[in-house]
């Protein structure tokens, strides 16, 4: 049975990611021709735009670097305003596996859910820094429970899919890395069946650490009472 054609738009925020993006889109064009790229330059100091409009992306770009959060929104404001039926989002880093996103888009497809969130504690093939691993993420879930009321396998992970309704329902307001719980939390807020899957994550650089960590939990609370 033939898959039925979507329109996709795929969303890559990208901050002086000239090494790595043109590859992470290249791949995304050879196993997606069918999708729209879409690389939202958040006030790179390097060639991130120029790599990224060369590899094959439709290229935004903010003048200052505003955030991860904020890049997000931009590309997704924009393929709703393209039309997209289905959005994902990608990181520029080259942590992720391109052919992931097939299984989360067919889950969209299918009309059974309308968010995918990608999961690294699903998939046997990663290897997580230590600390990471046993430290910080398993604390990330409790704190994202506490703010967002869903208990998720990995709290933190940028590669996920979204429908139509679901893109047109989340509305990202934190500029910086708290964006992933409020997401998780807007989920919940307007009731969209989602799911978690398993996805690679290969760890090139190691991430948010601790101190990253204590100020999205300051985000998140400044938002909560502002």
């Amino acid at each position: 049975k033939p898959s039925v054609r979507v329109s996709m738009f795929i969303i890559i925020p990208a901050y002086n990611e000239e090494k790595n993006i043109a590859g992470v889109i290249s791949d995304l064009v050879a196993r997606y021709p069918e999708a729209k790229i879409v690389a939202v330059d958040d006030g790179s100091k390097d060639n991130t735009a120029e790599m990224a409009q060369k590899a094959g992306a439709i290229v935004l770009r903010h003048l200052i670097n505003r955030g991860q959060g904020a890049a997000l929104a931009t590309g997704t404001e924009y393929a709703l305003s393209q039309g997209a039926e289905i959005i994902v989002h990608f990181d520029a880093d080259g942590q992720f596996e391109a052919r992931d996103v097939t299984a989360l888009v067919e889950s969209i497809k299918s009309g059974q859910v309308e968010v995918v969130l990608g999961s690294r504690f699903l998939s046997r093939s990663n290897h997580i820094p230590f600390s990471k691993k046993y430290f910080i993420l398993p604390l990330a879930r409790v704190v994202n429970f506490l703010f967002t009321g869903l208990w998720l396998s990995d709290a933190h992970n940028g590669l996920r899919a979204l429908s139509r309704r679901a893109a047109e329902s989340i509305k990202i307001e934190q500029d910086r890395m708290a964006h992933n719980s409020e997401i998780i939390a807007q989920v919940k807020k307007n009731n969209l069946k989602f799911i978690e899957m398993p996805v690679t994550v290969k760890y090139h650089r190691y991430g948010q650490g601790f101190f990253g960590g204590l100020k999205i939990i300051k985000d998140l609370i400044l938002q909560k009472i502002c």
